[in-house]
């Protein structure tokens, strides 16, 4: 009877188990609107809680939404503590009594591209329990808050103008100015080389980003008045206090076209209280993740060396006596991996995600940081003596953001994973497992068929190991024959890894399988991985890649006539590039492309003045930019292909690419459409508005369904016209 018992037992929890897999459904594109992101966590100076930025889809579902949540240290329920549309950036005061957080426009949706929101301001929420109240009205808004080691003073940044001010303080009962004088031009007289950037629009070079402080009100009645320290015609960034809240140190390059140089900047202090302004090194660098020691006497950061010039440097964790003349030191010359680094995915946050600067060990003896290694990305302490380095976390996945407590015992860190998009985790110091302490995807989550990727390695031509993964449907069976996609990453110093990815989760559950490699010059692997493309990109890289799918081919459920290739940005010249030199592909999508390497360095923003990418300019080398364009081959390309573009792209301007890949193969008679995207970026696929996200990713598996599946889709049947061969005259 006993064995009877534990038999029927068995059975019964095999069909209750049978049964809630059978409840879980495949995600969906439209699941994107029920994500929750978290971004910038901040731990209390006693350790008990966390408090950090909750992202959410509008209701509008035309943008997002960003507030402040709070979650103790050991898990307890999160719970709302501000009430804002547009919170973040929290920021405690050392004593704990306070947090200070900037709130933008209550308005809902995304500007239009190149459209200033309204100004944003700072706020101060006593955590002792009460309203919050705001401190600063600038004409231009505050940012970036930092507090005063006493907590009794904020440092912040805005680029209002002694103008601007002038104009907030202009009565009514003032004299009325003519429609003449109130004019204000919108024409643009540009001067510089960068004059746009990708996501921010055209560059104002009338308001330069100062530093500012403001006096921490201890209540809503209490009046401050923000007080301006910079000035001058270039802008200050990476504010720190010193220790004794006496100086603020600040780093500012102060060259009027910075293209003509390489990456560097200089480091200067104010004094709190307002006067002049004091350089106190200059870093032949480009620093980020900057951190002051305890002691106030060294600067750590991280940064990539400038020289000899090459297409990718690996970025190394460095530090530097705060002394007139001193030279920064390399602490991981040795460690050949990506410090400061991370992997890529479509769900990091898509706002007020918060950066993460180098953490000082207690006792002032090692850094902390994260580092991407081989499609990793895990938290490592650095020995400043002997430049050793030690893992803190270890796993398949991907740190995003961290914080330590301030004691050094324990940190708090966001986690992704293939099946996660990322949650609060704690981690200690004394070695015991990292525990989860949000779950905010959980209910959507729990109704998911998802799986993680098969992780595989595979030799190149060269020998070169080949890192990739793949993707299978959720309900995926070995004896059949799948459709293949295979998804070139950008960069093309960049890397696909241990991340939730929800493009490729959502191809799968489509009955597609995916693979997605890092060809040679991904980053996570090493210098001379990653830069092996110098001088040569594209090329061998597509060798990397079609030999990646000659081995899931291999593997028996591919059905080879079936196959379809997409990327965005360096992947989106890729593309380009496969189908000019292969006609294996029964579909592409490009997605902000590249088809000619001339036109876009005549128009993304940002130069390439130096030897990295290309020896010479293309009217010194033109040979050399046409060898390399995708658009030389057009006449190769007989795979349909479709082009996804930004219309507010200035990274690859759609004239640089999708629209000259167009118009040639429209000439040609070939199966092409541009799917163009109203007011969206570069960063349509991580960041753009979620409709838009959404429809990207039906447009493109929508064009793979009529290719590779022969699924009627009648929106793009006026692409596929007879192909025929058009001859000039000579």
């Amino acid at each position: 009877m006993h064995r009877r018992f534990r038999l029927l037992l068995v059975s019964a929890l095999v069909v209750a188990a049978t049964g809630l897999l059978a409840q879980k459904r495949f995600i969906t594109e439209k699941d994107i609107f029920q994500f929750n992101w978290i971004g910038d966590p901040q731990i209390s100076p006693d350790g008990s809680r966390v408090v950090f930025v909750k992202v959410t889809v509008n209701e509008k579902k035309d943008g997002y939404d960003t507030s402040i949540w709070s979650v103790g240290i050991d898990g307890d329920t999160p719970r709302r503590i501000t009430d804002g549309l547009h919170d973040s950036s929290p920021r405690w005061s050392p004593d704990g009594k306070w947090l200070v957080f900037v709130r933008g426009s209550e308005s809902s949706g995304t500007p239009a591209a190149g459209a200033r929101p309204p100004a944003a301001q700072l706020y101060i929420l006593p955590m002792g329990g009460g309203e919050s109240w705001k401190v600063t009205n600038l004409p231009r808004g505050s940012a970036s808050p930092v507090w005063s080691p006493d907590s009794m003073w904020i440092a912040f940044t805005s680029d209002t103008s002694p103008e601007d001010l002038a104009k907030a303080k202009k009565e009514p009962k003032d004299k009325p100015e003519s429609a003449d004088s109130e004019h204000e031009s919108d024409v643009r007289v540009i001067t510089r080389s960068v004059y746009r950037a990708n996501g921010a629009g055209y560059l104002d070079f009338k308001h330069h980003q100062h530093i500012w402080v403001v006096a921490a009100p201890q209540n809503s009645e209490d009046s401050v008045k923000p007080m301006q320290l910079t000035s001058g015609n270039f802008q200050e960034e990476n504010v720190m206090w010193s220790r004794d809240g006496s100086r603020i140190y600040f780093t500012t390059t102060r060259t009027n076209d910075p293209s003509y140089e390489l990456p560097h900047a200089d480091v200067y202090s104010v004094p709190a209280k307002g006067g002049e302004s004091q350089k106190i090194l200059a870093i032949n660098l480009g620093p980020r993740s900057l951190s002051l020691s305890s002691d106030g006497k060294h600067l750590a950061f991280c940064a990539a060396a400038n020289e000899p010039v090459l297409s990718y440097t690996q970025p190394d964790l460095w530090v530097v006596d705060l002394a007139a003349g001193a030279k920064p030191r390399n602490l991981t010359t040795k460690y050949d991996y990506d410090v400061c680094g991370g992997v890529g995915g479509d769900q990091g946050t898509p706002r007020a995600g918060g950066g993460d600067p180098v953490v000082w060990t207690s006792d002032g003896g090692g850094l902390i940081t994260t580092t991407a290694r081989e499609g990793r990305a895990n938290l490592i302490q650095v020995d400043i003596a002997s430049g050793k380095v030690t893992e803190i976390t270890h796993g398949n996945q991907a740190v995003e953001r961290f914080r330590v407590s301030a004691d050094g015992s324990r940190f708090v860190a966001i986690v992704s994973t293939p099946t996660n998009i990322g949650d609060l985790f704690l981690v200690d110091r004394a070695g015991a497992e990292p525990k989860q302490i949000t779950h905010v995807n959980d209910k959507l989550f729990s109704q998911l068929n998802l799986t993680a990727p098969e992780e595989i390695w595979y030799s190149s031509f060269d020998g070169k190991r080949i890192h990739a993964w793949i993707q299978k449907p959720p309900d995926f069976d070995p004896a059949k024959k799948y459709p293949l996609i295979l998804n070139i990453h950008g960069g093309p110093h960049a890397a696909y890894g241990f991340v939730f990815d929800h493009e490729f989760q959502w191809m799968a559950a489509q009955g597609y399988v995916v693979l997605y490699p890092n060809p040679r010059g991904s980053t996570s692997y090493g210098q001379d991985f990653g830069n092996i493309i110098q001088y040569h990109y594209p090329g061998d890289d597509f060798k990397d890649l079609m030999i990646g799918v000659d081995e899931v081919i291999k593997r028996g459920y591919i059905d080879a006539k079936k196959l379809g290739v997409t990327g965005g940005s360096g992947g989106g010249l890729l593309t380009n590039w496969v189908v000019g030199h292969t006609d294996r592909f029964a579909a592409a999508v490009a997605q902000r492309d590249i088809a000619s390497w001339s036109a876009w360095w005549y128009s993304d923003d940002f130069t390439l003045y130096q030897p990295s990418w290309f020896k010479a300019p293309p009217f010194q080398d033109p040979q050399d930019y046409v060898t390399r364009s995708p658009i030389t081959y057009i006449e190769n390309v007989h795979t349909p292909l479709m082009l996804v573009l930004g219309e507010a792209d200035y990274r690859t301007p759609p004239g640089a690419g999708g629209e000259e890949m167009f118009r040639a193969l429209k000439y040609l008679k070939r199966p092409t459409v541009m799917v163009r995207f109203p007011g969206e970026s570069h960063e349509l696929s991580r960041s753009g508005q979620p409709w838009h996200r959404v429809e990207r990713l039906e447009h493109i598996v929508g064009w793979f369904d009529k290719y590779l599946q022969g699924k009627n889709k009648p929106e793009y049947d006026d692409a596929a016209g007879q192909e025929i061969n058009v001859r000039t005259d000579e």
